[in-house]
């Protein structure tokens, strides 16, 4: 097992959780209460990632952080350093293409609350701070939940945007996914077979917990 490779996957996928539950709990309330011109496109938009293969928008990313773009320039002014083939820009990559992870399941939580409730609670005179805190999100916690399990996740599997982005580094981009890779190109069967087997255990604990809090929302609202 390559210890580093997996705490720098876990490092990476706390850190993408924790910039995105936020992320996913403000838009999937915006875009399941609203309704505004464009939303459709902006939905298609952040669903990209879904279908988009992963060396695709590694590709743009690489180029968009890259030296020699807008974007690149920026960040390495703002910050005096690169952002490809390094932890930060890793993290960025991640986060973006984790967002439908992030939003999708919030969003539908959201969807999934009768507007009479919160009318009710809005006729009592709570204000909409309270509203969220009070009623929205103890309503819409299994689909929060689920988002942060499955953004966690997927970030720790994830091995196209991070090879392209993030490269090969020990202990700045080698996560546990790239480290499955080296082990098989090494013909280090063993090693892989440990890391394949551990991240496998993995994915199959997250779906079932999944699951779980899935059902349990359908018997309690049943």
């Amino acid at each position: 097992m390559d210890w580093q490779a997996l705490f720098l996957s876990i490092k990476l996928s706390t850190l993408t959780v924790a910039f995105l539950l936020p992320t996913g709990i403000y838009f999937g309330r915006l875009l399941a209460y609203k309704q505004f011109s464009g939303k459709s496109v902006i939905q298609a938009l952040l669903a990209i990632p879904l279908i988009l293969p992963p060396t695709v928008l590694g590709y743009y990313l690489l180029i968009g952080l890259g030296a020699e773009s807008i974007p690149g320039i920026w960040l390495n002014t703002l910050f005096d350093r690169s952002f490809v083939f390094s932890f930060e820009g890793l993290l960025i990559a991640s986060l973006l293409f984790n967002l439908p992870f992030a939003i999708q399941p919030c969003q539908r939580a959201f969807e999934a609350i009768p507007r009479e409730i919160r009318e009710a609670a809005s006729c009592c005179g709570m204000p909409p701070f309270k509203v969220l805190w009070r009623i929205e999100l103890p309503l819409a916690w299994t689909g929060i939940v689920t988002a942060m399990v499955m953004t966690f996740a997927h970030t720790l599997g994830e091995f196209g945007v991070v090879l392209m982005v993030g490269g090969n580094i020990p202990g700045e981009t080698r996560t546990i996914a790239i480290a499955i890779y080296d082990s098989v190109q090494a013909f280090d069967n063993n090693a892989a077979a440990i890391m394949s087997a551990s991240l496998l255990a993995f994915s199959i604990i997250t779906i079932t917990v999944t699951y779980i809090i899935s059902d349990k929302n359908k018997l309690h609202h049943g």
